[in-house]
């Protein structure tokens, strides 16, 4: 229910106009409303970073996304380890496909959080409640995150910035796509680079 009427009053108008409307506040809406992503997911990603794009200009639209998503997820993630010993999470993780998934965290965690960033749309907030049940290293973590969320960010920022050019000529989205497969290989030849460096050091638990 509350997911309904949540997409039903986040119309793109309504959030360009709140955007418009406390722009004298400088990047804090922009941030603000990229923050809230991780705690409400309803918030369309899309669509947000779109505008703050289409309102502040490419650059600086891009940067107020990337932070304001990139402090999200460091802060739900801080929550669940901060609260990953209660007893009611601990018998939620317990479950069998839970477990399972736990243990594809553990063993590959720089993965799992990287390409699952790279996503503008999905309850991104499971992934920070399993990297933070599963003791990712915070560093690891960080990483996956400001890269993976970097990607998707830019590439939104790049569309959002100028719509109207994409809608007239949409093959130029090729360009886009490739940006998105060029820095994915790019980072996943680095992880695999250093995982073959430090062979053994994992990405499971351990101190941040």
């Amino acid at each position: 229910m509350f997911e309904l009427e949540a997409a039903s009053w986040l119309t793109e108008d309504r959030l360009r106009e709140l955007l418009e409307q406390y722009r004298s506040l400088g990047p804090l809406p922009g941030l603000l409303l990229t923050f809230m992503k991780s705690f409400v997911p309803p918030l369309p990603t899309v669509l947000i970073v779109g505008l703050n794009a289409a309102v502040y200009g490419l650059w600086p639209g891009f940067l107020y996304s990337w932070i304001g998503l990139v402090a999200g997820c460091l802060a739900t993630f801080a929550i669940i380890r901060g609260v990953a010993s209660q007893r009611h999470l601990r018998r939620w993780a317990a479950r069998p496909r839970v477990a399972k998934a736990m243990k594809w965290v553990r063993e590959s965690g720089f993965s799992y959080v990287f390409l699952l960033s790279l996503f503008p749309v999905g309850p991104f907030v499971i992934v920070n409640l399993a990297a933070g049940l599963a003791g990712m290293r915070l560093r690891s973590y960080l990483l996956a995150v400001l890269a993976g969320k970097g990607i998707m960010v830019l590439a939104v920022s790049y569309i959002g910035s100028d719509a109207a050019r994409f809608a007239e000529r949409p093959f130029e989205l090729i360009y886009v796509v490739l940006f998105v497969l060029l820095c994915l290989w790019a980072v996943k030849s680095i992880e695999r680079y250093f995982s073959r460096k430090y062979a053994g050091g994992g990405g499971g638990k351990g101190e941040p």
